[in-house]
């Protein structure tokens, strides 16, 4: 790297529900030099809200906790959607709502009845069609539950964008790849990208809202510098930022075509497009990706936090829920989960809880524990089939997020998709791909050829077991959960029926 010399090293910053994360990476490999990591307070929806100052302090402690090096550039990532509203001073008139709080739900269904040729109006539009995530629904939410401050708000943006703010000393930008999650930017018919104004006019038709948003960053361009790198002789380059799903598909290299799933606290399934797609269906978000690429992608609200839910119920760790799962048969004895334990976001049941069904009285702890892991590959599965609808997906399956780390996660995922299931020994993709994105800053390099730079591991592959996969088939275990989801009235991945 040119701009900084063999060993200049390069911070990234993961802002998620739970916590913070900081790594530091040397600039031109990529070696991990050192890492940090701070809670946030919890959430439990439907009502999910943070003080985005609790962001910065989790900030501080992990950049303590990592050692406060000197870097040369930094880039933040943070949980998508999530709405922070900043008053005439820059001061957060209220705490952020979050991407998994669904009391909007109502106010998005409003939004899609409000545009002309409803859903696919929508998609046409931004990519995206309402539920109660995205951050255009919870401004309508704003204005029609605390109208009052609502006529206060001056600026609105997203959680990275905030610790972008923060960093720079007052410079409010944001990312394509972030951007494209808010329900309000978009791809034009000819492509050009930006804000739909049309959009905004129907959450508050008399506010100008182009002096309400931050202005957009190209994938390399920084925002700004900041001034507390302990021990730098010059102020640190800050990156644009970008959403945690657009860092992670960054982290990992992943080329178009390449199926990725996140089993983390929500569960998705993406693959990098050269070109924008629009699901008039709404299962499938039109995001863009922080490359300059697009990354459709599909999320379910429930994930590790239904296997972490019912270990906490058996009384066990993640280690004998795992071998109690891979204990039992495929069909968990004929035990349906439906893993909406906190509503859900695809299919679209904002209002929804989990359900258990097909108990016998001979019900035992490996037939719960496997229902669990099935309830959720199974939803997984139907993401992964709503997305190959509208890109090309492959053969194999990129796993990432804390539920790669689960050996009953990934058997059960590698037999009930018949795909072989790679695990990249990479540690925090999310991080790993703020510091690409701080790199390609720093040096006005393209954040893809600086990934592709970086020689990290391969990580393993988990090949699916032939029997298993006959077995599964032989309990019917997709097609026993797709009944049940029918008989709770949702499509696979769509709108309640």
């Amino acid at each position: 790297m040119s701009a900084g010399g063999s060993a200049a090293l390069v911070a990234g910053v993961d802002c998620s529900t739970q916590s913070t994360t900081v790594e530091v990476r040397e600039a031109s490999t990529g070696r991990l030099v050192a890492s940090g990591r701070a809670p946030h307070p919890a959430v439990t929806p439907p009502v999910a809200e943070q003080d985005p100052e609790a962001w910065w302090r989790a900030f501080e402690a992990a950049w303590a906790d990592a050692r406060a090096p000197a870097v040369a550039a930094i880039s933040v990532a943070g949980q998508q959607h999530g709405m922070v509203v900043l008053g005439s001073g820059g001061e957060v008139l209220r705490p952020a709502k979050l991407w998994c709080d669904t009391t909007s739900a109502e106010d998005a269904r409003r939004l899609v009845e409000r545009l002309e040729g409803g859903a696919a109006a929508w998609s046409a539009a931004c990519g995206l069609v309402p539920v109660a995530s995205f951050t255009i629904s919870k401004l309508a939410w704003l204005r029609r539950v605390e109208p009052e401050l609502f006529a206060r708000l001056e600026r609105v943006c997203l959680p990275h964008d905030w610790l972008t703010w923060r960093l720079t000393g007052g410079e409010l930008v944001t990312d394509r790849g972030d951007a494209s999650g808010t329900g309000y930017w978009g791809v034009a018919p000819g492509g050009a990208e930006g804000y739909v104004w049309s959009l905004l006019e129907l959450v508050d038709p008399r506010r100008d809202w182009s002096d309400v948003l931050p202005r957009v960053l190209g994938p390399s361009e920084p925002a700004g510098r900041w001034n507390g790198a302990n021990g730098a002789v010059s102020a640190a380059v800050v990156g644009p930022g970008t959403g945690d799903n657009m860092a992670a598909a960054l982290g990992l290299g992943a080329a178009p075509g390449e199926l990725v799933l996140s089993i983390g606290t929500s569960g998705t399934a993406y693959a990098v497009s050269e070109e924008p797609i629009a699901d008039p269906a709404g299962a499938v978000a039109g995001f863009a990706d922080a490359t300059g690429r697009f990354l459709p992608l599909v999320c379910t609200l429930n994930a590790a936090k239904v296997t972490d839910a019912v270990a906490r119920l058996l009384g066990v760790d993640h280690q004998e829920l795992d071998r109690l799962a891979l204990a039992a048969r495929p069909g968990a004895g004929g035990l349906v989960l439906l893993p909406y334990l906190d509503g859900e976001r695809t299919p679209d049941r904002p209002s929804a809880t989990g359900v258990l069904a097909g108990l016998r009285s001979d019900v035992g702890r490996e037939q719960l524990a496997r229902a669990a892991f099935e309830g959720v590959v199974c939803g997984l599965l139907d993401a992964v089939d709503a997305l190959a609808e509208h890109a090309a997906v492959g053969d194999v399956v990129t796993l990432v997020g804390g539920g790669a780390r689960s050996r009953a996660y990934r058997r059960i995922l590698a037999d009930l998709s018949n795909r072989a299931v790679r695990i990249p020994d990479l540690g925090e993709t999310v991080a790993l791909g703020a510091c690409v994105q701080a790199a390609a800053a720093l040096d006005g390099a393209a954040p893809e050829e600086v990934r592709a730079g970086w020689e990290l591991g391969a990580g393993e592959v988990v090949e699916p077991d032939e029997a298993g996969v006959a077995e599964a088939l032989e309990h019917e275990v997709r097609a026993r959960y797709g009944r049940r989801r029918a008989l709770e009235g949702t499509q696979p991945h769509g709108q309640e029926v």
